[in-house]
């Protein structure tokens, strides 16, 4: 951001102010390279609700969601690009905005407006509210992040969740314009319950991953699985294992068969196996337990506040998994050893390696200073 700015003072004469010959053609260039630079940013806002950071892999789950509906593509996109032009034009931190930390949240909370809406596809005026809350996310992102610093703990999810639950509960299911889907409690029991289908359970593992991004389509589910593993196949190995015990703890508490078919009892389980599983942790066969425990934990607790927060007809989206998280994040003891600073978290794999290499060097430091 700085850097174009600069180039534009370049193009310009000093005193007068007039421009040189050709200076069109170059703010034209200046133009185009920030509109390249914005969709670069957003792609990788795309990426970070899925906990990677990879242009390559917003495009295909940009292409995943497109194939499951243009619909909800469209309003994915616009919410992006809402909150990450939102954060350029309030002069948020650069770092922050090409790395997407300013997008994933604005369209979170877009696709799930879209999800939500009793309205149907193609309804316009849905737009203007997701422009609105797409930008409000950048606003709660950063004054949450004053206050989650002091601990070095990520904002994550904090801002969609607080603002599709606002959405909501202004709106209301009989709403005249923005009306909404009341949300079904997972323990509500079944009028006409029939004994489960395998083979729906079992599909609803990759499905899992799809709901992260409100998806319920299986080819494009495993679209957004494929991304994951490009970025990380440890990454996309948790993901999948944490969907299953998520299912696994929806079986066990009788979860209504729509939330096992669907994949919604498998993305809360499936976050917080990801976030341990060597990303906010170096991954070892501890922290791999402890990932196994989050996801369980993820899955419970999605449970438990669902039948709780479906009784007035609203969702628990991430809201389940972010608290868990921010709790792992604040253990202490041996495990708080293999906890990873936020500003250094990388690709599991990385992580791997840079904590390999640090120890290494450290063993070396002891035996010179051995006497």
């Amino acid at each position: 951001i700085d850097s174009a700015t600069n180039l534009r003072r370049e193009n310009k004469h000093g005193g007068r102010g007039e421009s040189q010959p050709g200076s069109e053609g170059s703010n034209k260039r200046l133009d185009k390279a920030f509109v390249l630079q914005l969709a670069v940013w957003g792609l990788r806002g795309v990426t970070r609700v899925i906990l990677a950071n990879n242009p390559l892999c917003g495009v295909l789950i940009m292409a995943a969601l497109l194939w499951a509906s243009p619909w909800q593509g469209l309003l994915g996109a616009l919410g992006v690009l809402a909150s990450t032009l939102t954060a350029v034009i309030t002069g948020q931190d650069s770092g922050e905005v090409t790395k997407g930390l300013h997008g994933f949240n604005g369209m979170l909370v877009s696709l799930l407006m879209g999800v939500f809406s009793s309205s149907g596809d193609w309804y316009w005026w849905l737009l203007l509210p997701v422009c609105l809350a797409s930008a409000t996310c950048v606003f709660l992102f950063s004054g949450l992040a004053s206050l989650f610093d002091r601990w070095d703990l990520p904002v994550a999810v904090f801002p969609f969740n607080i603002t599709i639950l606002l959405y909501l509960l202004c709106t209301g299911p009989n709403n005249p314009y923005f009306p909404h889907h009341p949300a079904v409690p997972p323990g509500m029991l079944e009028a006409n319950g029939t004994s489960l289908i395998a083979i729906q359970v079992i599909r609803g593992i990759p499905l899992g991953v799809g709901q992260i991004f409100a998806c319920g389509a299986l080819g494009p589910s495993l679209l957004i699985l494929g991304s994951v593993l490009l970025y990380s196949p440890l990454l996309a190995v948790h993901a999948l294992l944490g969907s299953a015990i998520g299912t696994l703890a929806g079986l066990s508490m009788a979860v209504r068969h729509e939330a096992l078919y669907s994949g919604l009892s498998g993305f809360n389980g499936a976050l917080g196996c990801m976030a341990v599983g060597g990303l906010f942790f170096t991954f070892s066969w501890r922290t791999h337990l402890l990932a196994i425990a989050c996801a369980f934990l993820s899955a419970y607790s999605d449970i438990a506040l669902s039948n709780m927060m479906g009784t007035i007809g609203l969702p628990v989206c991430s809201l389940p998994v972010t608290l868990v998280i921010t709790l792992m994040l604040l253990l202490n003891g041996s495990l708080a050893a293999y906890r990873i600073p936020t500003g250094q978290v990388m690709a599991p794999e990385r992580n791997l390696r840079s904590r390999s290499q640090w120890e290494a060097g450290n063993t070396e430091e002891r035996e010179s200073t051995d006497v």
